[in-house]
């Protein structure tokens, strides 16, 4: 009897069913239908890359030996032995690269060779060589990097320096003894190699891996959702995700795997962590560096969407991640599973699946974001510089009490004719209000608008960043005027794509029942949620009342205030009724205990189920059962009563605070209800309302300033657009009165580096905002 193989993963995979020819025929197709987009490298072009990374490495060795013969005069027969290597990670190290995509590249030297050396000497040397241009340092940088384009190739390298006298050929990074007498800036650099490797190993099968993550980072290029700095996930973490579909089907074709992951992935209960091994907090060298795990940090218990690197030491790859990102990732999800689903059942091509996005078509309202610089050196830098800081505006966004939804484009387009400039790109942002019945609304996003551009300047000239002729401009437009910014081919496909998503939409509300029953779907699929000290059995009924929940969130990027739950992943109101006030109990043998450990994914294959049996399974447990200290602080407290929903945010009691570990106490007088942190899993449409007289509200609006000086001014709508809105906004039946909401609160400017720890409270404080540039919105 041959003993039981081992897969990878903290858990049992789901199926270990091989693949059908239906899979096998679906996935030729897929690789077919990537080819036209540029996924795939020809051999001279492999061929090419293999040359420069030959070069850098030649480079980087002579380097090293320069540097030890001036410092400390070692005898030539011993400085070849000190060695020095170029290690790759990121896609190309993963073997998912496109064409014309950089190489991330790492710079392993002995330890008698600093960092300084590296921005200084090796610097001046790449500057003296002939096939390098774009150079450029970011030493201030968290991850400190190199940036430049060598002989046609894209590179970024960084810069580690290990406690070893001599560098072998063949060293293993993955090795954590290396990350012994290091500090923290080398650790970094050597975590995207670290976490590259460990999950190539952490893999069953590294073709179906490769091809599988090749569709999925084409879709999310496509559908504009992949880009780490603007709050969506990078490449890593979409590696990662597949990454653990793949461990739950390690013998899955390609094609199979896409729907797998599009099925899990959406249904996933965030903020559950996705971990591809266990947590490690000690090891045998006595490391200790910090590691994630809300129950020990309690600022990871604010992490909406966390993927968790698979090397030590562990880490949340999107940190970056907000409220609006992840409702925009989540939709996009969706309607991936339902392509997909339609290709396996013969009504769609793969084709479908890599569409543009609509993005352009999607909004009323953008904000356009424009960075220009006078030389194409300075413009290098202050583009990349003001990309990273575009989720602060994304957040001040947020934050605004009329926006329900801020959604930044992650490719930003150039110059759209000559007297634009050379040197410049704009970023563009849709932008959802929060809509009043029966009312105009005036919206004025001075404040959010200033306060952001005032930080970008202030820390450029803090880090002596600034030059002459750098500029950041920001307007509001209409999707009327969109075609003075954006060039038509990208308009044009925009609205294809529109009409193709809305014909989709359309046939799939008419059969969607009868979908859903011919579902492909393997017959091995288990349960999901199951745990060594409670297993839950979701009922029928149970389900289908999940499932209603889940259908009340409105389509689109738009976030409702009634979809709350369902945005937020928080679905235990649902799955389990019992836990709420008018609901008989659980009885004890399932109900858990407050202070019971966590565990953080545990599965097994159990017996086989049906399709909707799984689909429920993986939105109330997914493979990481629910914790109480795994919840981000937004979702809502177990014990509270079905819709006791309140605008306005409440500290936690002292027993909650005492459970989760936390030393936060209420003290409202000292507290600033503005401090939140960026991606903080606020709910933009739970923060603090002033509620006025009809009389009072108007007379707010008369006195805010309506002076425009760089930044360009609302034009009231015309007719055809009153029209439009008037269309697509029907007045409801029954009409209520309904208190209005003061649009012109004031709020407290976030700081540059808000407190994490700082609770919610209910209190209000004006601040007069004292500007001469504001731009104001009118909706009606």
């Amino acid at each position: 009897m041959e003993p039981a193989k081992n897969y990878p993963g903290i858990t049992s995979p789901i199926s270990l069913e091989g693949p059908k020819p239906v899979d096998l025929k679906l996935s030729e197709k897929l690789e077919e239908a990537m080819r036209p987009h540029g996924v795939f490298e020809s051999e001279e072009e492999m061929s090419h890359r293999m040359d420069v990374l030959h070069k850098i490495n030649t480079l980087v060795r002579e380097w090293i030996k320069d540097v030890s013969r001036q410092k400390n005069n070692y005898p030539e027969d011993k400085i070849d032995a000190f060695g020095g290597k170029v290690c790759t990670f990121g896609s190309y190290r993963l073997g998912v690269h496109t064409k014309g995509a950089d190489i991330d590249t790492l710079c392993v030297a002995p330890r008698h060779v600093d960092r300084s050396d590296f921005f200084s000497s090796f610097f001046e040397i790449l500057k003296n060589t002939p096939e390098v241009k774009d150079l450029r340092a970011v030493e201030e940088a968290f991850v400190p990097v190199i940036k430049m384009t060598f002989d046609g190739i894209e590179l970024d390298m960084l810069f580690a320096r290990l406690a070893l006298p001599q560098i072998p050929e063949e060293i293993d990074l993955r090795d954590e003894s290396l990350l012994k007498n290091l500090n923290e800036k080398c650790v970094r650099s050597l975590n995207g190699c670290r976490v590259t490797d460990e999950i190539l190993h952490l893999v069953p099968n590294q073709h179906s891996f490769r091809m599988t993550l090749r569709a999925i980072k084409l879709w999310a290029k496509k559908k504009g959702i992949y880009s780490n700095a603007l709050g969506f996930l990078g490449g890593v973490s979409w590696a990662m995700l597949v990454a653990r579909v793949c461990q739950l089907y390690p013998n899955a074709a390609p094609a199979t795997l896409l729907h797998k992951f599009f099925m899990i992935i959406h249904k996933w209960n965030w903020p559950q962590p996705v971990l591809l091994k266990a947590l490690v907090h000690e090891n045998k060298f006595n490391l200790s560096f910090p590691v994630w795990d809300p129950r020990v940090n309690t600022s990871d218990r604010f992490h909406l969407m966390p993927i968790i690197t698979p090397a030590y030491p562990q880490q949340n790859s999107t940190f970056n991640v907000t409220l609006s990102t992840r409702s925009i990732m989540t939709e996009e999800l969706k309607d991936g599973l339902e392509i997909v689903s339609k290709i396996y059942e013969g009504r769609e091509e793969w084709g479908a699946l890599f569409e543009p996005s609509n993005f352009f078509q999607k909004y009323k309202h953008y904000i356009v974001l424009t960075a220009s610089a006078v030389e194409e050196k300075d413009y290098l830098e202050w583009h990349g510089y003001v990309e990273s800081k575009i989720r602060l505006l994304v957040g001040n966004l947020e934050r605004n009490p009329c926006i329900k939804l801020a959604h930044v484009h992650p490719s930003p387009l150039g110059p759209l004719n000559e007297s634009d400039g050379e040197y410049l790109c704009r970023w563009f942002i849709g932008l959802t209000f929060v809509k009043i019945e029966n009312q105009n609304q005036n919206v004025d996003l001075t404040f959010d608008i200033q306060s952001f551009t005032n930080t970008v300047h202030k820390h450029a000239y803090h880090i002596n960043l600034m030059k002459d002729g750098m500029k950041v401009e920001i307007k509001h437009v209409k999707r009327r005027q969109l075609d003075l910014y954006v060039p038509p081919k990208i308009l044009l496909q925009s609205k294809r794509a529109a009409v193709a998503q809305e014909h989709r939409s359309s046939i799939g509300s008419a059969s969607k029942s009868e979908s859903n029953q011919t579902l492909h779907h393997s017959r091995s699929d288990t349960e999901l949620v199951r745990s060594n000290s409670m297993s839950v059995d979701l009922s029928e009924e149970i389900s289908q009342d999940a499932e209603s929940s889940r259908d009340s969130v409105k389509s689109g990027s738009e976030l409702s205030s009634t979809s709350k739950e369902a945005i937020n992943g928080d679905v235990r109101k649902n799955i389990f009724p019992s836990m709420h006030k008018d609901s008989p109990t659980l009885p004890n043998a399932s109900r858990k205990r407050e202070g019971s450990p966590i565990l953080l994914d545990t599965c097994s294959p159990l017996k086989k189920v049906k399709l909707e049996e799984e689909i429920t399974q993986v939105v109330s447990g997914s493979p990481v059962p629910t914790d109480s200290v795994m919840q981000s602080p937004n979702s809502k407290r177990e014990a509270s009563p079905a819709g006791s929903e309140s605008p306005v945010k409440r500290s936690r009691s002292q027993d909650d605070q005492n459970d989760l570990g936390s030393s936060m106490h209420n003290d409202n007088s000292a507290l600033n209800p503005s401090r939140k942190r960026e991606g903080s899993p606020i709910r933009s449409e739970t923060v603090v309302k002033r509620v006025k007289s009809e009389e009072d509200a108007s007379q707010s609006a008369v006195e805010s300033p309506m002076n425009v000086d760089e930044i360009t001014p609302l034009k009231e709508e015309d007719g055809s657009e009153e029209k439009e809105e008037e269309r697509q906004e029907p007045e409801s039946e029954d009409k209520e009165e309904k208190p209005i909401v003061n649009q012109h609160v004031k709020r407290l400017p976030s700081a540059d580096v808000p407190d994490l720890m700082s609770p919610q409270t209910n209190q209000n404080l004006p601040v007069q905002v004292m500007s001469n540039k504001n731009i104001r919105l009118k909706l009606k």
